[in-house]
């Protein structure tokens, strides 16, 4: 879709449109729950909140503001928020998901397969998660969005040049974090 064509269907949502709003989830839903998966590490958390952020931009699309940014800068700001959330009320309560029960209670060769392969992945994610939003944001637009610094920059409301810096001292961060646990 255009440039073009996203400001005409955000101006028909914003008007009320309910299937220009449709077009649009369609649109950025995926980007949306992967950029949460990411940030929670799990795939029920990700579909609640990802629900929660375009409930939350059906229910404010009439005060919605065109700033000359993307309409998914919107929707990243609204999961920020939303995942910050998440993790301030999971603090508050510990509870096992019903995924690593299951997990537990699966066959002893299973498990044990499913760890061995997954190992440096989980590794690299437990210290990606350990990083401040901030750096964590900034990880999965630039890697699993594969946005470029200024659309980053748009989207965290910084300057290309501090997205740079940004990234520049999260990987700094992510070796040392690497080789400390070596």
């Amino acid at each position: 879709m255009s440039t073009n064509d996203e400001l005409e269907m955000l101006k028909r949502a914003v008007d009320g449109d309910t299937e220009a709003f449709s077009q649009l989830y369609e649109q950025n839903v995926a980007r949306i729950y992967n950029y949460i998966y990411y940030r929670t590490g799990s795939m029920v958390d990700a579909e609640d909140i990802t629900a929660r952020v375009f409930h939350r931009a059906l229910r404010h699309i009439r005060a919605y503001k065109n700033m000359g940014v993307p309409f998914s800068a919107w929707l990243y700001r609204i999961a920020h928020n939303l995942v910050a959330n998440w993790y301030r009320d999971k603090s508050r309560r510990k509870e096992v998901s019903l995924d690593d029960y299951m997990t537990l209670h699966q066959s002893t060769e299973h498990v044990e397969h499913v760890l061995v392969q997954s190992q440096d992945n989980e590794r690299l994610l437990r210290i990606i998660r350990r990083l401040s939003p901030d750096r964590q944001q900034l990880l999965i637009l630039k890697y699993v969005e594969g946005l470029s610094n200024a659309e980053i920059g748009v989207i965290m409301g910084r300057s290309e040049g501090a997205i740079k810096g940004l990234y520049h001292r999260t990987l700094q961060a992510l070796r040392n974090e690497l080789e400390k646990e070596e």
